[in-house]
């Protein structure tokens, strides 16, 4: 399938999680395969256009994620338009506009989710970044703001309208945050009306419940919480897409998924990147001495609490999953997390793979 002029491998995509999918776990997952696109963590439009370091971290990516969208937030037009022209700067294959994150300090600032209370405005948004850059742009929004304003079918109506090259929807308002359930039949009735590529998005854990919301007529499914869970679920996927049985993943092969994460974590953090940051701003010098600056014992701390936060997710449905998060949160050293991993899933029935 096509979004724009750029094709994608698979029809299955890893849907972006502040603080969760960073460059490191993109580019394990598409390395596990199925894997079509992969989006970044939300970035501030203001950030990007004033060029602040922090914000440009948020951006990176490798060559080996492509394609890659570069998700960002902000509710001026102006300021989105600029910031689409620094992703596009940036060699990005797309760049994505966050209209569904239900955070308060996010939606107060009439971004994300907040958004879809003005579609005339969110149009012009996306109709202001379609006439400054020649890359795709894309729509993350929810079902709506509340039950009572579910207005995902107009919106969606109303940025392709403006220029939109894709939307994807998850199946919640905003006011649900992540409770009760997706509401895939919205996303099946946008789905119908739209001529661009729809995306669907939530509750998607297994497999075979990312093939059954093919069958709603969306052209692809975004996978969030459940790839945290199982990073295989998209190449498992793929696998039923196929015809095939859906690969096994052994208990040796979830422990080597963690102990790779922390190396690359570690090259990152260390500076063994491309540069995609220094091209975008210009600050090699700035770069090396912030990295530098940093100890041995603040990589450790870094990479223990990328490692807690993914194991919040990566040790749900394995026996013992809650013995693996205290010990990793009680972890003092890098070294040691390593020794909790590897004694850990040498320790697990080989029956209590996660499912």
């Amino acid at each position: 399938m096509k979004i724009g002029s750029v094709t994608l491998p698979s029809p299955f995509a890893v849907a972006p999680m502040a603080g969760m999918t960073d460059s490191a776990f993109r580019r394990l997952v598409k390395r596990h395969g199925g894997c079509g696109l992969v989006v970044t963590e939300m970035v501030s439009s203001e950030g990007l256009v004033r060029g602040i370091d922090r914000t440009l971290e948020y951006a990176e990516y490798t060559d080996e994620e492509r394609p890659v969208s570069i998700q960002i937030f902000g509710g001026d037009p102006a300021t989105m338009a600029a910031a689409a022209q620094v992703v596009e700067g940036m060699g990005a294959d797309i760049v994505d506009v966050n209209m569904g994150c239900p955070v308060p300090k996010i939606a107060k600032h009439h971004a994300g989710c907040s958004l879809m209370r003005e579609p005339k405005h969110a149009a012009g948004v996306i109709q202001a970044m379609t006439k400054a850059v020649r890359i795709p742009v894309t729509v993350k929004m929810r079902a709506g703001w509340s039950d009572h304003t579910r207005n995902a079918p107009e919106l969606a109506r109303r940025v392709e309208g403006a220029g939109a090259s894709a939307v994807t929807i998850h199946g919640r308002t905003a006011e649900q945050s992540y409770s009760g359930s997706a509401d895939w039949d919205l996303v099946a009735q946008v789905a119908a009306e739209l001529t661009i590529p729809v995306f669907g998005s939530g509750d998607c854990i297994e497999p075979g419940q990312i093939m059954e919301r093919m069958f709603t007529g969306v052209s692809g499914v975004l996978v969030g919480r459940g790839v945290l869970r199982n990073p295989w679920i998209l190449a498992q996927a793929q696998d039923l897409a196929q015809g095939r049985t859906p690969r096994e993943v052994t208990l040796a092969e979830r422990g080597k998924f963690l102990q790779d994460y922390i190396d690359l974590l570690l090259h990152e953090r260390l500076g063994e990147r491309q540069g995609i940051r220094r091209a975008a701003s210009g600050t090699e010098e700035h770069e090396a001495r912030s990295a530098n600056s940093l100890t041995a014992r603040g990589h450790d701390r870094w990479v223990i609490n990328k490692l807690r936060a993914l194991c919040s997710w990566y040790s749900k449905g394995l026996e013992g999953g809650s013995l693996l998060r205290v010990r990793v949160n009680s972890a003092g050293s890098v070294t040691e997390l390593r020794e909790i991993v590897d004694e850990f899933f040498a320790s697990v029935p080989a029956a209590a793979v996660c499912r």
